[in-house]
């Protein structure tokens, strides 16, 4: 791939790629769930409350559900071309996540998110192009905001800021807790039929043009793994406890190998977390913070 220039690049800054509307029900945000490994126990009733619309806890939308809000985006980024920025979409992975939940989601809505391209740096080995979004209901009330970070490898060294490099600490101590749960080998065909059908995630031949053995689960999916753990142990699985969650992609996993999510609790209202691939000793998801609700 050839890197843009530098005066396509500052073009591309600030450009809206929305709005978007979105419209789901039940089903919707079940199946969501579902793609995320809930319930992780079929007889707890309080995770399937996500995924059973008759649940004896009634039905709740998981927060994180929230990142589908701009799902038809993707076919945006499968297209090749981004706020006119070519490259190859196969060399696109997740770079980062934050989402900001302001309000409990409604179990049926249309929402509607815009977004724009807020910031695009140059990292050397490939190009960030950070997306900011702010979700609404029908009424106009923002439900959620976020900012993603897309890494797109080989399309670097156009000249560009390099960015900041900040990182969340955590503690060195040991954490206060870790939450051990293994993925499906059909966990990235389950999670795609949510709204993100990258082929990335499910055919072979696309993964290896993307330099992977075998297609690699969605970064999204592993970060609902880590929001379930936050959400059970600490939030006592209340979605409205939820505030915020970021998290930083730092490597790929593979369906079917098992995820840990150690998490440290700086108090009531903050968490850092981290999550690894024990098969492959891989921390996958880094720079992981979460703020809660009383």
């Amino acid at each position: 791939m050839t890197a843009p220039s530098l005066d396509v690049v500052k073009g591309a800054i600030g450009q809206e790629l929305g709005p978007l509307a979105y419209s789901y029900c039940e089903r919707e945000a079940a199946l969501y769930a579902l793609g995320i490994g809930a319930p992780a126990d079929s007889m707890d009733q309080e995770e399937l409350k996500f995924v059973y619309e008759r649940s004896g806890r009634g039905f709740a939308v998981f927060p994180t559900f929230a990142v589908i809000y701009s799902r038809d985006l993707h076919h945006r980024f499968l297209s090749g071309n981004l706020a006119g920025i070519a490259y190859n979409p196969m060399m696109m992975v997740h770079g980062e996540q934050f989402l900001e939940l302001l309000r409990p989601l409604p179990v049926r809505a249309t929402v509607t998110t815009s977004l724009r391209v807020s910031q695009i740096y140059d990292k050397g080995s490939g190009m960030l192009i950070t997306i900011e979004g702010e979700s609404a209901d029908e009424s106009g009330a923002t439900l959620a905001l976020s900012r993603s970070s897309l890494f797109i490898r080989g399309l670097g060294g156009f000249g560009g800021d390099r960015g900041p490099s900040a990182k969340v600490e955590r503690p060195q101590s040991p954490p206060d807790l870790a939450h051990e749960e293994k993925t499906s080998e059909t966990q990235a065909l389950l999670y795609r039929l949510a709204g993100d059908v990258n082929p990335l995630h499910a055919d072979p031949q696309m993964a290896a043009i993307g330099n992977y053995d075998k297609p690699i689960l969605h970064g999204l999916c592993t970060y609902g793994f880590a929001a379930r753990a936050i959400l059970r142990h600490f939030c006592a699985n209340q979605p409205r406890r939820l505030r915020s969650i970021e998290a930083r992609f730092s490597h790929h996993v593979f369906p079917g190998e098992t995820l840990q999510t150690e998490i440290w609790s700086l108090d009531e209202r903050e968490l850092r977390f981290q999550t690894t691939a024990l098969e492959r000793n891989a921390v996958v998801l880094s720079n992981g913070r979460a703020r809660l609700r009383e």
